[in-house]
């Protein structure tokens, strides 16, 4: 599936009635969907707190803050890309605030296109971001399963006197005759024996 048959949420933060009618523009239904305008940060982390997005985009100063930390930690959060769009005269310093936490920034005024590139640049974040969570989550999930297998081995070699490579061999061996995983084993021999 390509990434023009994806449909990206996102969190618009701006208190500009004109940036709104502008973003909006730049929206497509069939890109963008659901898109949540919210007009101060309170609202927004109020927001993030119902739902993810995949996309925040925050048009800096809001009547509650300046929305920098609520930027860097959007970052940190999962897969999602934060841009940050800034008085152009501001734009240096908060790039130095920002940049290492993996918020995009924008000097306002700014074109249409080079928003659309950011947009772009965002979409290709969160999908990078997808694929490491993806890794990271099975990594962990082999991590678990190796722990639990782990468990397994020192109660047969507890209870039933088997050395190490024994218990090993057992719980492969039961995995390959009953066609199930050596986790699920693992966690029939837990149950029995505790």
């Amino acid at each position: 599936m390509s990434l023009q048959e994806h449909a990206y949420s996102v969190l618009a933060v701006s208190s500009s009635d004109v940036f709104n009618s502008s973003l909006q523009a730049l929206l497509p239904d069939l890109k963008f969907s659901p898109v949540r305008y919210e007009s101060s940060i309170s609202s927004a982390k109020r927001a993030v707190l119902e739902r993810s997005y995949d996309l925040v985009i925050i048009n800096s100063p809001l009547p509650d803050d300046t929305g920098i930390r609520f930027a860097i930690d959007l970052c940190g959060i999962k897969t999602t890309a934060a841009l940050l769009l800034v008085r152009a005269e501001l734009y240096s310093a908060t790039y130095d605030k920002v940049s290492e936490h993996g918020v995009f920034v924008l000097p306002r005024p700014t074109s249409k296109t080079v928003f659309s590139h950011a947009l772009d640049w965002m979409i290709s974040t969160h999908e990078r971001l997808k694929k490491f969570e993806k890794k990271s989550m099975s990594t962990e999930e082999k991590m678990q399963e190796i722990r639990i297998v782990n468990r397994a081995k020192w109660i047969l070699i507890e209870h039933l006197k088997m050395t190490e490579p024994d218990s090993h061999r057992y719980i492969e061996k039961q995995a390959m005759d009953r066609c199930v995983s050596k986790r699920e084993i693992a966690e029939e021999i837990i149950k029995t024996y505790s």
